[in-house]
């Protein structure tokens, strides 16, 4: 899955540009998540489901307009790991730093200030100025050319595992850096571009893991399964967790 993040403070174009990036993408037949990042709560104190979500792990509402699946993930890794999709579009997510970023703004100032090294593009209100590059980044307005800030997004969206495993000799946000100036590509990711000995998946999500964690998994599952009748060595092993 790809993903990119569309940051930027209050009214500064956030929502008009992931709307149009998605809607281009979802007609060139792409399936298409957003995750969007909010300051206020987003459950009403003193409703029905915030007092269940005081009690249950997990809350389903269904409603005339949309269905919801309230929880709370332990981190953003256990969040986006919820999502299947070709393309996760990430409004706010201000901290992030394993994914590429456009950054929308009222004024050259904002783009300044927001730029951690990993923006790709500038979209947003000061868009619609005419000015055509911040700083070294094209400036390119979602509502007149949502093709064009589609293209950006279709090919240079990544996400790195964010697990900072160190086999590349970076963390997760220096090697994202660094793919975003061109400096390295995703196949300098060795969870990403090496084939994994272990590969765990949760509904058709691999779950990234680190060599120790790898071989632990390994050792373990094979330690168990040795001593029970009918066992064979095998080159592969599968193994499926089914909850229903």
């Amino acid at each position: 899955m790809k993903a990119v993040a569309f940051v930027g403070f209050k009214k500064s174009g956030k929502t008009t540009a992931v709307e149009a990036v998605s809607r281009v993408l979802k007609e060139r037949g792409y399936r298409v998540a957003i995750a969007k990042s909010m300051h206020a709560d987003f459950d009403r104190e003193g409703s029905d489901t915030w007092r269940f979500s005081r009690i249950a792990d997990t809350v389903v509402v269904r409603a005339h307009d949309t269905d919801a699946l309230l929880f709370k993930a332990k981190d953003i890794n256990a969040l986006f790991s919820m999502v299947s999709a070709d393309f996760l579009l990430l409004e706010g997510f201000k901290s992030i730093k394993h994914v590429p970023k456009v950054i929308c703004a009222r004024k050259e100032e904002d783009v300044r200030e927001l730029n951690d090294g990993l923006a790709m593009a500038v979209s947003g209100v000061i868009a619609s100025t005419g000015v055509e590059e911040i700083d070294g980044l094209p400036v390119i307005d979602a509502t007149k050319e949502p093709e064009k800030l589609a293209d950006l997004v279709e090919r240079r969206a990544f996400m790195l595992p964010n697990i900072d495993c160190g086999m590349c000799g970076f963390k997760c946000a220096e090697m994202a850096e660094m793919i975003v100036s061109g400096e390295k590509t995703l196949k300098d990711c060795v969870v990403l571009s090496s084939k994994p000995k272990v590969t765990v998946k949760i509904d058709g999500q691999v779950l990234p893991m680190k060599d120790w964690v790898q071989e632990l998994v390994e050792k373990t599952i094979r330690g168990m399964l040795s001593s029970m009748k009918g066992y064979r060595e095998g080159k592969r092993i599968e193994i499926v967790i089914r909850e229903d």
